[in-house]
């Protein structure tokens, strides 16, 4: 068990949240690590010390504990993790003193930037907490939450939209899951509005729900506030959901003129069997080695911003509906989805004989030279811009 210590103060609130309560909870989710307040007195097993005025992200201090030593921000020293013989020095460090035993010093950039969960290849998080630097330092945050391979609604249309949504949520106390329900109601209303064949007023709370899927992620991240439930409830709801809605969708056009020779059932058919062997594709990929499928390659983080899911797929039965041809945008949204499956099909496949031959596979983004090799999709899939502010 490693020993906790924040060390010194900062009363500057970052989304909600001080310094010390930001560093509480993301503490409370790093196994092995316990949480004591105060300076470390006479240590007796590992320590992990933390300053107050800096602010770090859950991955910089896991990074931390993985290397050990002194995490520097430019010259100055903003955390340690150590064993018991370098708590003192390291304490003296952190509080601006001298030390007498000199410890390996790092920095964020020697941290792992390959993040697997949020698909981004960014150097872990560390920059100094000042009152003048609050709104950057939430941007940053913010940005740090967002995901870098994504469909592209999700990566280029709600970043902006999304943060005000963050930020009035965090303002009201509101939590993540109070945001997640509010999709799951929303959700819900645009089945039976799909069903009783009111396809406009349905793509109201369809496109709410999924700008709510992306706000509840966020902030979760940025208030460190996520939990085993919420994570089941947004993710089963995410997978579930689609199909049905684009099962009501269809069934609200009855009777159903067939499109370019195909009926309701085979194009029902295609779109169920193309989405579950699309997910069970994904699932498979996990298999491979520590990454996920959309990661792999940049032609995956490409494909992904386009793949048949649910936010691409609403596009494409919103400018159907604008064009008058809600049934063309059932059989386009059936096609596309079985078509982009037997795309990732082909993916699973070249990566299998690519495992069988190098062994477990990883992410191109967390290739050292992966910004030299692949300049304009490192740009692009590293991080999302747009969430940062830029």
């Amino acid at each position: 068990m490693t020993a906790a210590h924040i060390i010194g103060q900062s009363s500057v609130t970052l989304w909600g949240l001080t310094s010390p309560e930001r560093l509480a909870r993301q503490l409370a989710r790093i196994e092995g690590v316990e949480l004591f307040p105060g300076a470390p007195g006479n240590a007796v097993g590992d320590a992990l010390l933390i300053r107050a005025d800096y602010l770090f992200e859950p991955r910089t201090l896991s990074g931390l504990l993985q290397r050990g030593g002194v995490l520097m921000a430019d010259d100055v020293p903003a955390a340690a993790a150590v064993d018991a013989t370098g708590v003192e020095a390291a304490t003296a460090l952190l509080k601006g003193e001298a030390a007498a035993v000199e410890l390996p010093r790092l920095r964020a950039q020697d941290l792992a930037a390959f993040e697997g969960d949020l698909r981004l290849a960014a150097p872990p998080l560390l920059e100094r907490i000042t009152p003048d630097r609050a709104a950057a330092l939430e941007d940053r945050l913010y940005g740090a939450s967002y995901k870098g391979i994504t469909d592209f609604v999700t990566k280029w249309w709600w970043p902006v939209p999304a943060k005000a949504a963050v930020r009035a949520c965090a303002n009201s106390r509101i939590s993540p899951n109070a945001v997640t329900l509010a999709g799951l109601c929303l959700m819900l209303a645009t089945c039976w509005l799909f069903l009783e064949g009111w396809l406009w007023a349905g793509l109201v709370p369809a496109w709410l729900m999924t700008f709510l899927d992306t706000v509840d992620g966020k902030l979760a991240r940025v208030r460190v506030q996520s939990s085993k439930a919420g994570h089941w409830l947004d993710h089963g709801m995410d997978i579930v959901h689609p199909p049905f809605w684009y099962w009501l969708w269809g069934l609200s056009l009855a009777p159903f003129e067939p499109v370019w020779g195909l009926g309701f059932d085979a194009l029902l058919t295609l779109t169920v069997a193309g989405y579950l062997a699309g997910r069970l594709i994904e699932a498979a990929f996990h298999a491979l080695g520590s990454v996920s499928l959309f990661a792999w390659r940049p032609f995956d983080a490409y494909f992904r911003l386009i793949t048949g899911r649910r936010n691409p797929c609403l596009v494409i039965l919103t400018l159907s509906l604008a064009a008058g041809a809600p049934a063309t945008g059932f059989a386009i949204v059936a096609l596309w989805t079985a078509l982009s499956s037997l795309v990732l099909l082909v993916r699973l496949g070249v990566a299998t004989g690519a495992r069988i031959r190098r062994g477990p596979l990883r992410s191109w983004l967390a290739d050292s030279d992966a910004a030299v090799r692949h300049p304009r999709a490192h740009r692009t899939f590293s991080s999302t811009r747009r969430a940062y502010g830029n």
